[in-house]
């Protein structure tokens, strides 16, 4: 009896193997790897796992349906620096455009893009990317004697008048020191949809998802894409549109003898993918022809950028909306304490297609020039009078009359060049188009003014 006690005793205090996981923000673990494996690092990298937002996030930019399916990050997005982009004419006597918007991101566009800052990187509606730093603790008997980590970006881009989305994804930075099992550790990648809008949606899913591979294989790996394709007419409205969240999911499981402690992984920022095929759009399903299908599309924010640069073809209405985001009491109409929308995402401007609503705009607008230059504001046919928010917005001239909730004369009118009235609506038309800006109070924009 008493020479099996040692026996017992032993097997009693086996060694305990622990693995704690954090996942962070990239950028956030700034100290060298090794200063982690101590009671110090073990305890800031707590604190670092308390102040990141937790749980399933959104970037604040989303709109639409998405925006409401989980909380939205307290921090901004990262978004490309505005351009005026190209302002050559299309061909002789058709004006001013819009510059195309990127479809195309480089992982080292992802990496500048993103970091503590900025949680989601935007660079147009149709490239944008995500991404997260997986930190694993490695724990003896309550102490920390070895740490790994790896970091995850997922760039998701758009091919014109595609339906297709391309998630590629990108693991990096594979570090270990100390004690640690991770060489061996199997790592599982999802791409999961968990909602769509309307639900039932069907998608048609191709790439290269590698499942589970070990830290060892991913590391040589390093890259593999997803795929989406969405058929049309399973969208909600004339617009067709159907909306989604995309969630990238990572998920491990330490090697015998260690035993996790926690979550078994961690997700990424949700993505919120668009499909459309809109009547009023390029691609779209209209006029007959089968081959046009919509496009797919990001459903963030997008920018339209006026220049008020000398010698730019919109310089005079881009100057008019500068005056009216920065000293709105020179604007007419008179209203005390004006704001006018579409400076920033909370508070963006909407697209109508509405005809009659795009009339009633310009009638109110054209009233209040009249009201304070005159009838000759037009002096012999030389100017028109501009508006601003635009006509073919809610938020035009003749909002109120619509909806007598929201207050009157939140809008500004000028009379301007012809020339530059005429050169700011072609912009805003292939605007419009180039970026798939749908009708409704669940798509957006907002205006930048350089120069």
């Amino acid at each position: 009896m008493s020479a099996a006690a040692p026996a017992l005793a032993s097997a009693d205090q086996r060694d305990d193997l622990r693995v704690e996981p954090y996942v962070l923000p990239l950028g956030v673990v700034k100290a060298p790897l090794k200063e982690l494996v101590t009671p110090h690092g073990r305890e800031g990298l707590r604190q670092l796992a308390i102040q990141a937002e937790r749980g399933p996030r959104l970037a604040r930019e989303t709109r639409g349906p998405a925006a409401a399916y989980t909380p939205l990050s307290h921090r901004a997005s990262g978004y490309a620096l505005p351009t005026a982009g190209s302002r050559r004419a299309l061909a002789a006597g058709q004006g001013a455009t819009a510059p195309e918007p990127a479809r195309k991101m480089t992982f080292d566009e992802c990496k500048r893009g993103l970091g503590t800052d900025n949680p989601f990187f935007v660079k147009s509606r149709f490239a944008v990317c995500d991404g997260a730093s997986f930190v694993q603790e490695w724990v003896l008997n309550g102490r920390p004697v070895g740490a790994s980590m790896f970091n995850l970006r997922v760039v998701g881009t758009i091919a014109k008048n595609s339906r297709t989305i391309d998630y590629q994804y990108y693991y990096t930075d594979f570090e270990t020191t100390g004690r640690t099992g991770a060489l061996t550790m199997p790592i599982t990648t999802q791409g999961t949809t968990p909602k769509t809008w309307p639900s039932g949606a069907h998608f048609t899913h191709g790439g290269s998802m590698p499942g589970t591979k070990t830290w060892t294989q991913l590391k040589a790996l390093r890259t593999f894409h997803h795929t989406m394709n969405a058929k049309p007419g399973q969208g909600k409205g004339r617009s067709d549109v159907l909306a989604a969240v995309y969630e990238p999911k990572v998920s491990f499981k330490p090697p015998a003898p260690w035993q996790l402690s926690g979550s078994p992984g961690g997700k990424l920022f949700m993505l919120a993918p668009l499909w459309d095929a809109a009547p009023y759009l390029p691609n779209s399903t209209g006029g007959g022809n089968p081959a046009k299908k919509g496009a797919a599309s990001f459903a963030y924010y997008a920018s339209l950028t006026l220049s008020a640069k000398p010698g730019a073809e919109e310089r005079a209405e881009a100057q008019h909306i500068k005056t009216a985001f920065i000293h709105p009491e020179d604007t007419k109409p008179y209203m005390s304490a004006k704001k006018v929308p579409g400076q920033t995402v909370k508070a963006p401007l909407h697209r109508t297609v509405s005809a009659k609503r795009n009339e009633d705009n310009r009638k109110a607008a054209k009233k209040q020039c009249r009201r304070y230059w005159g009838d000759g504001y037009t002096h012999g046919g030389t100017r028109d009078c501009d508006e601003y928010p635009f006509a073919s917005t809610y938020e035009g001239a003749a909002e109120h009359d619509y909806d007598p909730e929201v207050r009157k004369f939140n809008f500004s009118v000028k009379p301007i060049a012809k020339e530059d009235n005429q050169a700011g609506g072609l912009i805003l038309k292939s605007f419009y188009n180039k970026n798939r800006i749908l009708d409704g109070l669940e798509d957006g924009f907002i205006v930048k003014i350089i120069g």
